[in-house]
C-alpha cells in the first residue's frame, strides 16, 4: 500500500492533530480572506474613539477616563467655559457630525489611533503566517540543496559546506539575525523573509546530509546508476523523495520558528514597516498602552499567536508520528 496512505490513516487516527489541522486551517483561511480584503479591509480607519474598550466589558472605562479627563480640564474646580465650543470646533474641523460619532467600544476595542483591534489582529495574522511559510519555504529549499549536495557528493563540497555550516552555528541565533537585519537595513515583509531564510537552513542542511549519506549506497541508488541515471536524477528524483517525510517535518517545525522570529524582529524594529501591521508590532506598540492600562491590544496579539503557535506544534508532532514508519 502507499506510504502516504499509510501514514494519513495514522494521522487520521489521532484527534489532538485533527484539531490542531483545523485550527491551523483556520488561521490559513484568515489569512487568504485578508488577503483577498474580505476581512479586515478597514483595519486602517479609525473606527472608534481612541483607546475604546472592548464590548465585553463596556462603556463604563470610557465614561470615568472621560470624568477623570474633565475634572483635571477644570482649574481649581472651575469648568471651562468654552469646552462646548471647542468641541463643536474640533467636530467640524476632523468632518465629524453628531450622527457620525466615532465607536465607544469595539468587539477587542480600539489602539491610540481609533483603529480595530479585531481587525489588526486578523491583518497581522496574514502578515505573520506569509512571513513563517515564506521564510519556511525558502529555508527549507536552501537546506536541502546544500544537504543534498554535501551529503551525495562528499569530499571538497562536503567540507566546504560543513565549513559554512559551522561558521552560521558558531554564532548565536538572535544576534545572526540582528546581524543580518543590520546589514540589509531596508524594512518590509521580503526583508524579513530574507532575513530568516538566509539564517535558518542549517538545522534542515544537517538532517538532509544524513539523510543522503544514508540513501547514496543503498541498492535502489546502486541501480539507478547502473541504468545510467545521472546524478541530478539520482539525488532529486530516487533519494530525495524518500527524505520528504523528514522536509515535511523540518517545514512545519521552521513555520513556528519563523512566526516567533517575526514578532521577535518586530517588537525590536527590525521588522515589518510602519505601514504593516503584524504581531510584533502590535506587541510593540502595546508596550506603551499598557502603561495606560490598556491591556487589550497586547491580550488579542499574545492570544491569537499563543493559539497558533500551540496548535502549529501540536500539529508537527502529530506529522512526525505519522510519517514514521517504525509507529503503527
Amino acid at each position: 500500500m502507499n506510504p502516504w496512505i499509510l501514514a494519513w490513516g495514522r494521522f487520521h487516527r489521532d484527534r489532538v492533530g485533527l484539531v490542531s489541522l483545523l485550527i491551523v486551517a483556520l488561521y490559513l483561511a484568515l489569512m487568504a480572506g485578508s488577503g483577498t480584503g474580505l476581512v479586515a479591509r478597514s483595519w486602517e480607519k479609525e473606527v472608534g474613539v481612541s483607546y475604546a474598550p472592548p464590548s465585553f466589558i463596556g462603556k463604563g472605562a470610557l465614561e470615568k477616563e472621560e470624568k477623570i479627563e474633565e475634572a483635571a480640564a477644570n482649574d481649581f474646580g472651575i469648568a471651562d467655559p468654552l469646552a462646548e465650543e471647542l468641541a463643536e470646533v474640533r467636530r467640524t474641523l476632523s468632518g465629524a457630525s453628531a450622527t457620525d460619532a466615532k465607536a465607544l467600544s469595539l468587539p477587542l476595542g480600539a489602539d491610540k489611533w481609533g483603529r480595530d483591534v479585531l481587525q489588526k489582529t486578523i491583518k497581522g495574522t496574514e502578515t505573520s503566517l506569509f512571513v513563517g511559510f515564506a521564510a519556511a519555504l525558502l529555508a527549507v529549499f536552501l537546506g536541502t540543496v546544500l544537504g543534498a549536495l554535501a551529503g551525495y557528493h562528499g569530499g571538497w563540497i562536503d567540507d566546504l559546506l560543513n565549513w559554512v555550516y559551522n561558521v552560521f552555528t558558531s554564532i548565536p541565533y538572535l544576534l545572526l539575525i540582528l546581524a543580518v537585519a543590520a546589514v540589509l537595513g531596508q524594512k518590509g515583509s521580503l526583508t524579513v523573509v530574507l532575513i530568516l531564510g538566509l539564517t535558518g537552513w542549517t538545522g534542515i542542511f544537517r538532517l538532509i546530509r544524513a539523510e543522503y549519506l544514508k540513501h547514496k549506497v543503498r541498492e535502489y541508488v546502486q541501480a539507478a546508476d547502473a541504468i545510467g541515471a545521472s546524478h541530478a536524477r539520482r539525488m532529486f528524483v530516487h533519494i530525495l523523495p524518500n527524505a520528504s517525510h523528514v522536509i515535511l517535518v523540518q517545514l512545519s517545525l521552521h513555520v513556528v520558528l519563523f512566526i516567533k522570529s517575526e514578532v521577535v524582529l518586530s517588537f525590536l524594529g527590525f521588522g515589518v514597516g510602519v505601514d504593516t501591521v503584524s504581531w510584533g508590532s502590535m506587541l510593540a506598540e502595546a508596550q506603551n498602552e499598557l502603561l495606560l492600562g490598556n491591556w487589550w491590544q497586547l491580550a488579542a496579539a499574545t492570544a491569537a499567536m499563543a493559539i497558533l503557535v500551540t496548535a502549529f506544534s501540536l500539529f508537527t508532532d502529530a506529522l512526525r508520528d505519522a510519517l514514521d514508519p517504525r509507529l503503527k
